[in-house]
C-alpha cells in the first residue's frame, strides 16, 4: 500500500507540472485535457481483494475533462459515464466526422452543462453474461448464474445491503434489466501470464480470466 499512494504522489507530482508548462505555454487556450486511471481495487471491502469486480470500488475510475471554450472551471457533473463515451467526446470537440457505430455518447452536453439529463447509465462488463448497470441512484449487477444485487446509492454508497429481493424495488429492477447487453462476448483464449511475467508467484492452474479453465498441457498456442 505504501508503494501504491508512493506512485499516486509521484503521479500527481509530474501531472502538475505538466499543466504548468501547458499553462505557460501558447497552445494552453487550444488543447482539450482529458486525464483517467484505471479502475479502482478492493482492499478487503466486501471480502474481495484488488479488482474483478462489478462493484463500485473496483469499477469506479476518476474522469477530469477541460475543454477550452465549452467546460467551466470549478464545474463537477456526477452523472455516471463510461470511458466508452470518451471517443465520440473528442471527435465533437475536435469538429471530426461523426462515426455511426460507436456504443458510447458524447459527454459535450455533460460538459456544457453538468446538470443536463442523460437518459443512457455506465454499463460495466466482466466477463461474458456479468454486467453492472450504473445510474445517478442505482447499481444493477446481474451475473452469469442469473444471481442479481441492487444497491441504492441515495442510502448505500458503500454497497453493503442488496435490495434486489425486495418487494418494493422489483419496479426499478425491471427498468435496469433492459439495459443488460444482447450480445455476450466469450472469454479469450486462457492466458499464460508467466509467460510475460516469469517471476508470477500465482500456481499455474490460475487463470486472468474468471471461470476460465487452463488449457491442456498439450493445447497448440498460436
Amino acid at each position: 500500500m505504501q508503494a501504491y499512494l508512493a506512485c499516486i504522489a509521484f503521479a500527481d507530482a509530474q501531472l502538475g507540472r505538466l499543466l504548468d508548462a501547458l499553462d505557460a505555454s501558447p497552445y494552453a487556450d487550444n488543447t482539450i485535457i482529458v486525464l483517467w486511471s484505471d479502475n479502482g481495487m478492493h482492499l478487503g471491502q466486501k471480502e474481495h481483494w484488488t479488482k474483478w469486480g462489478l462493484w463500485e470500488q473496483a469499477t469506479r475510475v476518476p474522469l477530469i475533462i477541460v475543454a477550452p471554450g465549452v467546460t467551466k472551471p470549478g464545474a463537477r457533473c456526477d452523472t455516471p459515464v463510461s470511458l466508452l463515451d470518451l471517443y465520440p467526446t473528442l471527435v465533437e470537440l475536435c469538429d471530426l466526422p461523426a462515426v455511426d457505430r460507436l456504443e458510447g455518447e458524447s459527454l459535450v452536453p455533460l460538459l456544457r452543462d453538468p446538470q443536463a439529463i442523460r437518459d443512457t447509465p455506465a454499463i460495466t462488463t466482466h466477463g461474458p453474461m456479468n454486467h453492472s448497470i450504473r445510474t445517478a441512484r442505482w447499481r444493477y449487477i446481474r451475473y452469469r448464474d442469473g444471481s442479481e444485487e441492487l444497491y441504492d446509492h441515495r442510502t448505500d454508497s458503500l454497497e453493503w445491503k442488496n435490495v434486489a429481493g425486495e418487494a418494493e424495488f422489483q419496479e426499478e429492477l425491471r427498468g435496469l434489466r433492459k439495459w443488460l447487453p444482447v450480445v455476450n462476448v466469450p472469454d479469450p483464449p486462457y492466458h499464460d501470464r508467466k509467460q510475460y511475467w516469469p517471476g508470477d508467484p500465482s500456481p499455474d492452474e490460475v487463470s486472468d480470466y474468471p471461470g476460465k479453465c487452463p488449457e491442456p498441457a498439450n493445447a497448440t498456442r498460436e
